[in-house]
């Protein structure tokens, strides 16, 4: 019996231990709140719907997108940004500014291939901003 709950222990310890090695390490992708945000909602749209080609999805999402989008936009260049970068950052959110305010639009009254097409726009626009923020 002794050997019976030494091996149960053992096995959980063992259990636990891989557990905890091979758990993923939740954390921020990004340093910026609103970037983090507008990933958040992003992220399974680009990876889930798009692809499923669930366009009703994407626009039931379009209003929350925008706005965290919007966050981004009246947050400006970040904090951090090197001066070099600064000039290619403000384009950068211009050329964003424009595809927001399009995908909007066509969440609206697009029709599905308007809607994939603007929805790209954002996600690559996004994409390079999100290259060049500050890293701690």
């Amino acid at each position: 019996m002794k050997n019976y709950r030494c091996a149960i222990a053992i096995s959980l310890f063992l259990f636990l231990l891989t557990s905890l090695a091979v758990a993923p390490v939740i954390a921020s992708e990004f340093d910026v709140k609103e970037y983090e945000e507008f990933h958040d909602v992003l992220r399974p749209l680009q990876h889930e719907a798009l692809p499923a080609k669930d366009f009703k999805r994407i626009r039931s999402h379009a209003g929350e997108l925008t706005k965290k989008g919007e966050a981004i936009l009246a947050l400006g260049v970040p904090k951090g940004t090197s001066q070099e970068r600064v000039e290619e950052f403000s384009r950068g959110l211009k050329k964003f500014a424009t595809a927001l305010m399009k995908f909007s639009r066509q969440s609206k009254d697009g029709s599905d291939e308007q809607l994939e097409l603007s929805f790209s726009q954002v996600h690559d626009s996004f994409e390079m901003l999100a290259g060049m923020l500050p890293r701690k």
